[in-house]
């Protein structure tokens, strides 16, 4: 077994939809929550299931099985959000479950494009003994035209820029 530099491991945080291993990469990642309620968003881009409010910020939650054209179910009690923040904003990604905090060798994985051209929202699958891990691309998840759609939703609700996340003048649970 070859033995990495410690500056050449990526870290990853592994969660499960459908029995399906994904990752994203760690210093993405806030913080990981119980699910709670979402509000919905009227006219949001398809992949937003709605939003919540997150000690104050709304953020927008992505609806991951709709992501990875999995069979869409309503939320559960035992399903885990995991706050990431993006280039652009934080968002949302509903779970079923998250696994774990992995180390790979930077550049361990297959890059999606050598899999299929044009997969936008995988940066590649990482090929372990027990099966795949696909890594999630976050600042790819939603389109530019998904992002202006979602600002001007935010925005009609009475939300304001405030930083990646926002605030609305109305209150929201």
């Amino acid at each position: 077994m070859a033995v990495w530099p410690e500056n050449r491991f990526d870290q990853l945080l592994v969660f499960t939809l459908e029995g399906k291993r994904y990752a994203l990469h760690l210093e993405a990642v806030e913080s990981v929550v119980r699910a709670v309620e979402v509000t919905p968003l009227p006219d949001a881009p398809e992949m937003v299931l709605g939003i919540i409010n997150l000690q104050g910020r709304i953020v927008p939650v992505i609806n991951t099985r709709r992501c990875f054209r999995l069979q869409e179910r309503e939320l559960r009690t035992s399903d885990q959000f995991i706050i990431v923040s993006t280039a652009r904003r934080t968002l949302v990604f509903v779970t079923d479950a998250v696994l774990d905090v992995i180390g790979f060798p930077s550049g361990g994985a297959v890059p999606s494009g050598e899999i299929l051209p044009g997969m936008e929202r995988i940066e590649g699958v990482m090929i372990l003994a027990d099966g795949m891990i696909i890594i999630t691309d976050i600042d790819k998840i939603l389109s530019l035209d998904d992002e202006l759609l979602l600002d001007d939703q935010l925005e009609k609700m009475g939300c304001l820029e405030a930083g990646v996340g926002h605030e609305c003048r109305e209150q929201l649970p």
